[in-house]
């Protein structure tokens, strides 16, 4: 039996140092999950903009800037991802 490690630590940067890739899908042949890759590969870095920008000590605007365009690309990602799942059913 095989047991599973506990995820401690930031995922962000565990995910930054696995080098995942993002060009699974090609554009052509999955128009939309591609265009998710590419929203959630602009996401990550953001995430890691800001994680960098919170660990210098950096507050103010330019920071709830950051957060909110990160906000706003998670929305968009699990707008297009409700497309996908409302496809499937129909």
């Amino acid at each position: 039996m095989t047991m599973r490690q506990p995820r401690t630590g930031n995922l962000l940067a565990m995910r930054a140092e696995t080098g995942e890739k993002f060009d699974k899908f090609p554009a052509a042949r999955f128009p939309v999950q591609h265009e998710i890759q590419q929203l959630q590969k602009e996401l990550n870095d953001f995430n890691e903009r800001i994680i960098e920008l919170e660990n210098e000590g950096h507050r103010g605007h330019a920071m709830e800037v950051l957060k909110a365009n990160a906000i706003d690309f998670a929305r968009r990602i699990d707008e297009l991802r409700c497309l996908l799942v409302r496809s499937q059913r129909s």
